[in-house]
């Protein structure tokens, strides 16, 4: 579970609650902004939600909505996806996956270990333009697949800290 404050009044977000905001399109973006963003609390203590700026190399709408829902940081305008954050060095499979977390005078990065989270056939199809049906049926299975395994890792298990 994902705990910000409003105001300094506690709110608990799971991983079910996003999924309501967002639809069941990309429950693997989903997955990986709430696994980032509980990381992310967890090293930056109590946090007041509409007080966090967020900035990612994950252009995911998954993420995108998981951010804003939790954080409202979208509207807030404190939501940028930023290319340049991308880990190139770590390949094709993980470099998209960087997020950093502001909070008052203090920012977390985090990146996905390397560890299986994210496959490269999920990859390849999901860059693919030109997807069969069966293609399309695939795809939606790997999504799940992704969230399903980053949800099963504790908080510090799916991203580490970046120094």
């Amino acid at each position: 579970m994902l705990r910000v404050l409003e105001s300094g009044v506690p709110i608990d977000i799971t991983f079910a609650d996003l999924m309501k905001y967002h639809g069941p399109g990309f429950p693997g973006g989903v997955a990986h902004a709430y696994c980032a963003m509980r990381h992310a609390v967890a090293l930056l203590g109590a946090v007041e939600r509409r007080a966090i700026t967020v900035r990612t190399a994950f252009p995911g709408p998954g993420g995108r909505d998981a951010v804003e829902m939790a954080l409202r940081a979208v509207t807030g305008d404190r939501f940028a996806v930023v290319p340049e954050l991308a880990a190139t060095h770590r390949g094709n499979t993980l470099a998209r996956y960087v997020w950093a977390f502001t909070h008052q005078d203090r920012t977390v990065t985090l990146q996905l270990r390397d560890a299986g989270f994210v496959t490269a056939e999920f990859i390849e199809l999901g860059a693919r333009r030109d997807r069969t049906a069966a293609d399309d049926e695939r795809l939606t299975l790997l999504k799940q697949q992704m969230a399903d395994r980053l949800l099963a890792g504790a908080v510090g298990e799916v991203y580490e800290e970046v120094r």
